[in-house]
């Protein structure tokens, strides 16, 4: 801890372990009130959480970061009110059971309990500070700085890592449902988890461990197990919306009236890309899950207990019905899409049948009346016509007879001819 702790002339707004400050570390500790908070750390011997811009910020006036990760409270002020809150008495003097974080035994949870510390879009100097102190491999520092999109379980001499997806639930955000990478490195004393976007995970878990605070055993590898879990049930109502939707359009793709059917192909392509989101989403998390459930037993030295072990086994069956569901309403949309192209196949086939009635039947006037033009245009045409010079209507008439009694011949064999083909 004695790296997070330089000393130079000009003091932070926090004293640290008295002489000790912490801003000659350029670009980790520095604090400014206009930036967000970035930093969260939980502990069990703490009442609260401590939110803060830097590292700088994280321990309380007159402490050091030994302590705060230790669990040892702040000295009081004047002997009056301590500088934070807590329910646990106060003492300027280390309990005599005391362990530096580094001196700690591996197998068991230090008497103060686990300590998280949450990060967001750390820094290379904060990330290189960070594996200094808590001496975190630099396969685990390369993978956080890069932003390693693949799930995994790693396994190293003091630490596990978990790095597990999970997604931007704002539902008014450009970025919404778009990857969102969380790492969490777990030692035997504390956790350490990293993100690069706002996530409601870290205050999610924070708020379920001060309710079952006194009923469960908070330990780093139940925190990890709780924001695992969290990830996991974020998934949910997104399954649950699209199944609403997927059970909509397959009742209303094939009984639609043809001007109800315009806003279905969206609706379906809008819908399958949801599902093939959080498909990719969920793809390797159930073999992860499953990965970390196997080695909680005692062959594996970092690796969490049997009881999360148990947890962690009802995760991934939940993982693994939901990725069946998303297979299913996959397949679904698949069938209603192949449906809604079928129903407008049909359509278009009656309005073509329709189409082609009509000119049959405007070809069979025109096969009636093109003869009787062609009569009718001989007669126009500046030569002898027969009866021409007879003072009478006789020709006229018999012309006129003759071609309505074709025109009744020929409709009427037109229509004999379209009915005994029908």
């Amino acid at each position: 801890m004695a790296l997070f702790e330089g000393s130079t002339s000009d003091p932070p707004p926090f004293t640290i372990d008295g002489a000790h400050t912490t801003s000659g570390i350029p670009g980790i500790l520095h604090t400014g009130h206009d930036r967000p908070y970035r930093f969260s750390f939980y502990s069990n011997a703490f009442p609260a959480t401590v939110h803060a811009r830097s590292l700088s910020e994280l321990p309380a006036e007159g402490q050091s970061f030994s302590d705060l990760f230790t669990g040892i409270p702040p000295p009081k002020r004047g002997g009056d009110q301590p500088t934070r809150p807590s329910p646990v008495p106060l003492a300027g003097e280390r309990p005599s059971n005391y362990k530096p974080i580094s001196e700690q035994p591996r197998h068991s949870t230090s008497d103060t309990g686990a300590w998280w510390l949450d990060i967001q879009n750390p820094t290379d100097e904060e990330m290189k500070m960070l594996s200094k102190v808590f001496s975190i491999h630099p396969l685990t520092t390369e993978d956080i700085q890069m932003e390693e999109t693949r799930e995994k379980i790693e396994l190293f001499r003091n630490y596990y890592l978990v790095c597990f997806r999970s997604f931007d639930q704002d539902p008014y955000s450009p970025t919404h449902l778009e990857p969102l990478n969380m790492y969490i490195i777990v030692f035997r004393e504390g956790t350490l988890s990293f993100h690069f976007r706002p996530t409601p995970h870290p205050q999610n878990v924070r708020r379920r461990i001060k309710q079952l605070k006194d009923y469960i055993s908070v330990t780093s590898d139940w925190i990890s197990y709780a924001l695992i879990d969290d990830i996991t049930d974020a998934f949910g109502p997104l399954i649950q919306g699209i199944e609403y939707e997927v059970d909509s359009i397959d009742e209303l793709v094939l009984i639609l009236k043809e001007a109800e059917t315009s806003d279905m192909l969206r609706r379906i392509g809008t819908c399958r890309k949801k599902v093939m989101g959080l498909l990719r989403l969920m793809g390797n998390k159930a073999d992860v899950v499953k990965g970390l459930a196997k080695r909680c037993n005692e062959h594996w030295r970092v690796a969490p207990t049997s009881d999360i072990g148990l947890y962690l086994s009802d995760i991934q069956d939940h993982l693994i019905t939901m990725t069946q569901n998303l297979n299913h309403y996959e397949k679904i949309l698949s069938r209603s899409h192949s449906n809604y192209l079928a129903q407008i196949s049909i359509e278009m086939t009656d309005a073509n049948n329709q189409i082609n009635d009509v000119l049959s039947k405007l070809t069979a006037l025109g096969t009636v009346l093109i003869p009787m033009n062609l009569v009718t245009g001989l007669w126009g045409m500046n030569v002898h016509v027969p009866g021409q010079n007879i003072e009478s209507y006789a020709w006229f008439l018999s012309i006129i007879a003759v071609l309505a009694a074709f025109a009744i011949i020929g409709g009427y064999s037109t229509y004999r001819f379209m009915v005994h083909r029908r």
